[in-house]
């Protein structure tokens, strides 16, 4: 059970639970907690043993709320662990690991790739009730972000999509770069689970919700099991499965860009 933050967080054991990270195994711990190590990076520990990246780094990190929210990962497992369900550890390890040994430059230019075919400036010419949805769903959205950053985006019905302006990517660029290593890192898988620059902006600026992020990303989809009906269970699961991963890529970014430590009350005698 989860208690205070000083008794938090799991641990990897040393090279095993690497191996198989990406699949599923038997849990093998009892108690997960956190302490704060050198450099004031918090740690995570399981049965007392510190928690390891696939890379057999130390999993450490700068956030408090951000180690207790991994924490709380590894300690909402049950008999067998999930590691596919774990998605803050997961991007932690990614920051920590930087497998693809990728530069913020690197990573702002592949996210800026979504700009050119993104999913809310990509619209149908028929049929007629799609044609307005999407507008109507769509168009307050990138009219919002173009007031909000000063820029020119637009929409295409076009194979080709719309004309970017060099400014809008410049714009966009600076305001990336503005990010640390690890917001950057959680903001860019956003933008590749919503296929779109424009939703995960608004989404980062609380301008959308989890629930309507997803919701818009998904709109074609969403009209056309409207008309058609769904699969049994598989599109509610798609759906779910689409705003665990949009909220813990927010989440991430929130909690790598804001402040680390907790507060905690001194209680009165």
């Amino acid at each position: 059970m989860l208690r205070q933050a000083t008794r938090l967080c799991t641990h990897f054991p040393v090279r095993s639970c690497t191996r198989s990270y990406l699949s599923e195994r038997k849990k093998f711990y009892q108690d997960v907690s956190i302490s704060q190590g050198e450099g004031g990076l918090f740690e995570v520990s399981l049965d007392r043993r510190k928690l390891k990246t696939p890379g057999g780094k130390l999993f450490a990190v700068a956030s408090e709320p951000l180690a207790i929210a991994v924490a709380t990962e590894w300690d909402s497992q049950k008999d067998t662990l999930k590691f596919y369900t774990m998605h803050l550890t997961t991007l932690c390890n990614t920051a920590i690991d930087n497998p693809t040994q990728r530069n913020k430059e690197q990573i702002i230019t592949a996210a800026l790739k979504y700009l050119e075919t993104d999913t809310v400036c990509y619209r149908v010419e028929e049929p007629q009730g799609l044609v307005e949805l999407q507008k109507n769903e769509w168009d307050p959205v990138i009219q919002w972000i173009e007031k909000r950053y000063d820029v020119e985006i637009g929409s295409s019905s076009s194979i080709a999509g719309p004309t970017i302006p060099q400014r809008t990517r410049d714009t966009f660029s600076q305001h990336l770069a503005s990010y640390g290593f690890w917001a950057l890192t959680g903001l860019e898988f956003v933008i590749t689970q919503l296929k779109s620059v424009v939703l995960p902006f608004a989404l980062i600026d609380r301008h959308l919700t989890v629930e309507k992020a997803v919701l818009l990303s998904r709109l074609e989809e969403e009209y056309q099991i409207q008309r058609w009906g769904s699969v049994e269970w598989a599109h509610d699961y798609d759906c779910q499965e689409l705003r665990s991963r949009t909220a813990a890529g927010t989440l991430f970014v929130h909690l790598c860009s804001e402040a680390s430590t907790i507060k905690r009350k001194l209680l009165q005698g």
